[in-house]
């Protein structure tokens, strides 16, 4: 049936459409710190997230809190230490829930079981049994923090201008996460590259500091606050869509990083036909975690190049996902 719509009721409906709460724009914005001494001053919440326990290898127990927004955390209880340190996938990693009043945060298992508390700066967990273990808080950082390029390194970046970068942009000293391919294609090499994720303690998933490098424009080493995560392909360390790391290596939000990547390309025979996949060997933080690892396709999700593998070399592509991810000192060793 055909209706007339008159100016006034047109007028009307304007109105109410204005008033309808489900307009994209008064979605809620997650805040984001992108600097650790404001984050620190603006959300105590940031003081008590990070990593409790022994900064050496045989502890008994490491403990991974996360900040959820608003006073709420996830603490992971890892058997033998921390990630790196002890812990490995497969042994136990129980999840404790937790809450902020005043000056003290507390946590419980889903059971009540297992209980802990954080004061100050120590983590006390007391166990079924009424086993009580006090862990200090720690800041670990990777040990190739600050590599200096070696003897034929290409300086891709160093805190300088962007010049060796298409779609590059600089911001204090950090090259930004603004989907920028190198200008100089690669085959094989051994990359050295460091990255900070922002602080989004309300977001969840791919939006919390989601950003990736794909190699030789096509795979995809995952960057991720994924920290406390399980470790998946599309976690921070995971290359995209191949496989999972062997570990979850990866350092609280705002913490500097590296990945260290022995990248080997793919070969191919006098007719151009491929002879052998590529293979990469990935250390984040100076732990590794895929060994001589091939990538049997032709390129992993959202990859830059998404075309048949036909020649070895590629640029190397910082991927822009819509977060503050920032980098600096990256350097590259052609093989």
């Amino acid at each position: 049936m055909k209706r007339t719509i008159t100016l006034g009721s047109l007028t009307i409906l304007t109105t109410l459409l204005a008033l309808c709460p489900t307009h994209a724009a008064d979605k809620p914005q997650h805040q984001t710190w992108t600097d650790p001494d404001t984050a620190r001053q603006e959300d105590p919440d940031f003081s008590i997230q990070g990593e409790y326990g022994s900064a050496k290898a045989g502890a008994a127990m490491g403990v991974q809190v996360v900040a959820l927004g608003h006073g709420k955390f996830n603490a992971y209880l890892l058997h033998d230490g921390l990630p790196g340190l002890g812990w490995t996938r497969g042994k136990s990693r129980i999840v404790l829930q937790g809450s902020s009043s005043g000056d003290r945060t507390t946590f419980a298992s889903p059971d009540k079981t297992i209980t802990a508390a954080i004061e100050g700066t120590t983590f006390t967990v007391t166990t079924a049994d009424g086993t009580k273990s006090a862990l200090p808080r720690i800041d670990r950082s990777s040990p190739t923090l600050g590599a200096k390029p070696p003897k034929g390194a290409v300086v891709l970046f160093d805190g300088g201008s962007a010049d060796h970068w298409q779609n590059g942009k600089v911001d204090n000293g950090h090259l930004l996460a603004t989907g920028c391919t190198s200008k100089r294609q690669f085959k094989g090499y051994t990359l050295h590259l460091e990255f900070r994720t922002p602080y989004k303690p309300t977001a969840k998933g791919q939006k919390r500091g989601n950003s990736g490098i794909y190699h030789s424009g096509r795979w995809e080493t995952q960057i991720l606050d994924s920290f406390g995560l399980e470790g998946k392909d599309n976690e921070c360390g995971g290359i995209y869509s191949i496989s999972k790391p062997r570990l979850n290596m990866c350092l609280p939000p705002l913490a500097w990083q590296t990945y260290d990547v022995v990248f080997t390309a793919a070969t191919f025979d006098a007719q151009g036909k491929r002879t052998a996949w590529p293979r990469i060997t990935v250390k984040l933080n100076g732990v590794i975690i895929h060994d001589q690892l091939e990538l049997a396709k032709d390129f992993t999700t959202s990859a830059p190049v998404k075309s048949p593998l036909t020649h070895p070399d590629g640029p190397i592509f910082l991927q822009n996902h819509g977060n503050p991810v920032v980098f600096r000192n990256i350097w590259v060793v052609p093989q």
